[in-house]
Order: C-alpha cells, then sequence, then structure tokens
C-alpha cells in the first residue's frame, strides 16, 4: 500500500501522535476516550415559545450516552422517547466530549440530531427527512439550549 503524504487525506488515527505532540500530551497506553460529562443534564431551549424542542435529556448509558428530547407540541411537549448517541472530543486524542449525535426513527421520519456546545450552551441541530408520502419539505432547525 502506498504511503499517504498529504495530510488532508490522512485519517485522524494517523495524525494522532503529531496532535499529541502539539497539546505537549504523553502517548496514551490504551485507547483514547471522551467524557460525555460536559453534555449531561437537563437542557432547555432559550426561547420562551421554541419552535422545535423544548428540552434535551442527556445521560450517561456505558461508555455512550442516551439523548431524549420532548418536542414542541400542544397543549404539551411531545416525547421524542430516548435514543442511543455518540459523543465526540475535539481531539483525536480523546478528552472532554464537545459534541454529540442521535438518530431518531419516528414512524413519519428520521430525524438526525447534533449538538455541540458553545460558550456554555448547546446548539442542537435537526435534519428532518420525512418518509411518509405527505408531501412536506425536509427541513433543518437550530435549538439553543440551556442547561438549569
Amino acid at each position: 500500500m502506498p504511503q499517504i503524504t498529504k495530510e488532508e487525506f490522512r485519517a485522524p488515527a494517523h495524525m494522532m501522535e503529531k496532535e499529541l505532540e502539539r497539546l505537549k500530551l504523553p502517548k496514551p497506553t490504551g485507547a483514547a476516550v471522551v467524557s460525555p460529562a460536559p453534555l449531561l443534564g437537563i437542557w432547555t431551549n432559550v426561547e420562551p415559545h421554541p419552535r422545535n424542542l423544548v428540552r434535551v435529556m442527556i445521560e450517561q448509558k456505558g461508555k455512550e450516552i442516551q439523548v431524549h428530547a420532548f418536542g414542541a407540541c400542544t397543549p404539551n411537549p411531545c416525547d421524542w422517547l430516548a435514543v442511543p448517541g455518540m459523543v465526540y472530543a475535539d481531539s483525536v486524542c480523546g478528552g472532554p466530549a464537545v459534541a454529540f449525535t442521535a438518530l431518531y426513527k419516528p414512524s413519519f421520519a428520521e430525524i438526525a440530531m447534533t449538538g455541540q456546545l458553545y460558550k456554555g450552551a448547546l446548539f442542537v441541530e435537526t435534519f428532518t427527512h420525512f418518509t411518509d408520502g405527505s408531501g412536506r419539505a425536509d427541513f433543518y432547525y437550530l435549538d439553543i439550549l440551556s442547561q438549569h
């Protein structure tokens, strides 16, 4: 197999040594770990009358997370139920989580959810693809949530 020389085509695992050197971190003795701790808890929409998500609860389940979302239905929030999620660090060396992904598959749609921490807030993006033949357009939404 030919040697990969262009950095932009190298897989993150190939860049780990350079990242460790850049961050002045010791070489790990085991697999890199992402701690979900910064994401855990109950996150509530900063908007008083949200149009998409009311709140998102994130809890640790083993090495991963569980994401439980509640949508902006009336008269009460609708329960999107809990689904498994994945956490991401900002480095191939691991560390505290800065983002997550989760996939919801209700009977009428597929909803890809991403969340990213920024200045103490959780920016949650949802990408909804309708699968029920209703003719509704697929749509994107950004919610900003804070932890209480």
